[in-house]
């Protein structure tokens, strides 16, 4: 008996080390005593189990039996009736019952970027049921060695969100559990490239014709304008008015939004990202945010990641929909393609230049030379729209 939980007891079984968790209790609907199978240790640890069992104790402190609400379950799911969530939702939902035993806001806001950031454009709209641990082993690879302390936390919170899908029976088993088996160890060396879904540079003026510019919300608006930027879509989402100066058509990225970089931006803005803003301020709310949420606050990320996922946004991956963050080496492979030397190209998406020896010759950002690229690249997002759009 476990003594913690009342009726949690673990069974042996005739392989030495495994045994079976079982909850003993008496049904509230029938009087009659009843166990309920809560796993097999080892693979179901003491605190798992003791948290399923308190679960299953809820259930019959509200009057009803727990193994017939798991009959219902199940029979909900094969009759179709009950679907299995997504693993965005799930995450929102571990989420929303975390957030109040948070101290720290912080802590909270934390939580949600990284996943934000590194799992949900992976996995985020796939069923909880289908995922695999070679799923979050390629979320976790690319920097599972670089930023290792980001990873680990990415991993529990991948956790919590498997152990909450598993103890409601959506799935079978904890996949992250494995999830060890499938990364490098420390110390080994191995080249981890894992890039955003990126949609072909070729496709990018039809899909903004069929599903931004038909399109009047600050989302779309939001999209276009990181797309002719080729900005990180946190910058944007960030962007404030007194970052824009009109005469020139320059937007300033102040360092503190710029992320690893940590230096100023400047962004020369073609004439179609100005008429964008020009729109956004004639629609200006209270907010000093250039591209404000409903509330007035910072847009989530998950904005354009829904957005893109809503629109079925091809990408170069097969079966993966375009990212925000991938049209980034959409403009990359235009500008490669079309002559525009690598160091402007470098310049425009803000890359830190490694070589240091080269780094110390360039004091200029090359803004001047930057601007035509950025308004042929303008013109290519555009196709043939951009004339009537300027005279509409």
């Amino acid at each position: 008996m476990d003594g913690s939980i009342p009726g949690l007891m673990v069974e042996p079984t005739a392989n030495s080390g495994v045994g079976k968790w079982t909850l003993r209790f008496q049904s509230p609907i029938t009087r009659k005593r009843r166990d309920m199978g809560l796993g097999r240790y080892p693979d179901v640890s003491l605190s798992e189990a003791r948290e399923l069992a308190l679960d299953a104790r809820k259930i019959i402190d509200a009057g009803l039996d727990p193994i017939e609400q798991r009959k219902q379950k199940r029979t909900a799911f094969e009759e179709g009736v009950l679907t299995v969530p997504t693993f965005e939702d799930a995450a929102l939902q571990v989420y929303a019952d975390l957030l109040p035993g948070w101290t720290n806001a912080k802590h909270g806001a934390q939580w949600m970027t990284t996943m934000e950031q590194y799992v949900f454009p992976l996995i985020g709209g796939r069923p909880v049921d289908q995922l695999k641990p070679k799923d979050f082993a390629d979320v976790l690879k690319p920097i599972w060695l670089t930023k290792r302390e980001t990873a680990t936390r990415i991993k529990q919170r991948c956790h919590g969100v498997m152990k909450w899908s598993w103890g409601r029976k959506y799935v079978p088993s904890n996949p992250v559990d494995m999830v060890d088996t499938l990364l490098p160890k420390p110390g080994v060396s191995h080249k981890l490239v894992q890039h955003f879904p990126a949609m072909p540079w070729a496709l990018v003026p039809g899909f903004i014709q069929d599903h931004v510019h038909k399109n009047d919300s600050v989302t779309a608006d939001l999209l276009e304008f990181v797309i002719l930027t080729a900005c990180r879509s946190g910058e944007a989402r960030k962007m404030t008015w007194n970052e824009i100066d009109w005469e020139t058509a320059t937007w300033t990225i102040p360092a503190a939004h710029m992320g690893k970089t940590g230096r100023t931006h400047r962004v020369p803005l073609s004439t179609r990202a100005v008429e964008i803003l020009t729109k956004r301020k004639r629609q200006r709310c209270k907010s000093d945010l250039v591209f404000p949420s409903p509330s007035g606050k910072v847009l989530t990320d998950m904005a354009l990641t829904k957005y893109l996922r809503d629109k079925a946004a091809p990408s170069d991956k097969p079966d993966r929909f375009a990212t925000a963050h991938g049209f980034r080496s959409s403009f990359r492979d235009w500008a490669s393609e079309n002559g525009y030397a690598r160091d402007l190209a470098e310049r425009a998406l803000a890359h830190t230049i490694k070589d240091g020896g080269e780094a110390a010759y360039h004091r200029t950002d090359l803004l001047a030379q930057r601007r035509p690229m950025m308004e042929a690249w303008a013109q290519h997002v555009l196709g043939q729209q951009h004339n009537a759009l300027a005279t509409g």
